[in-house]
């Protein structure tokens, strides 16, 4: 295995990482922007409000983007087996 490889190996881990990851992260970054302006709103400063809705938001995004995240790991997937086998 060449340096090059092993490096564009870990290049491809680390974007479908976080192309996995976004739709999760952003739907708990809103629902906290969210969250935060209403205690802000009405002045409740209750810590453990924010993260109920949070976790709900990342479930539910979970559920909606489950298929599309398993089709990307299993492209990621076959595509470094095959890579495997040239090798």
């Amino acid at each position: 295995m060449t340096p090059d490889l092993a490096i564009n190996i870990c290049r491809k881990a680390i974007q479908t990482i976080l192309m996995i990851s976004a739709p999760m992260l952003l739907a708990g970054l809103l629902i906290g922007l969210l969250v935060s302006t209403f205690q802000a709103a009405t002045q409740i400063n209750e810590q453990t409000l924010s993260f109920i809705p949070k976790i709900v938001a990342v479930f539910l995004t979970l559920l909606f983007f489950g298929p599309w995240i398993i089709h990307i790991m299993t492209t990621f997937t076959i595509g470094l087996f095959e890579t495997m086998i040239t090798l």
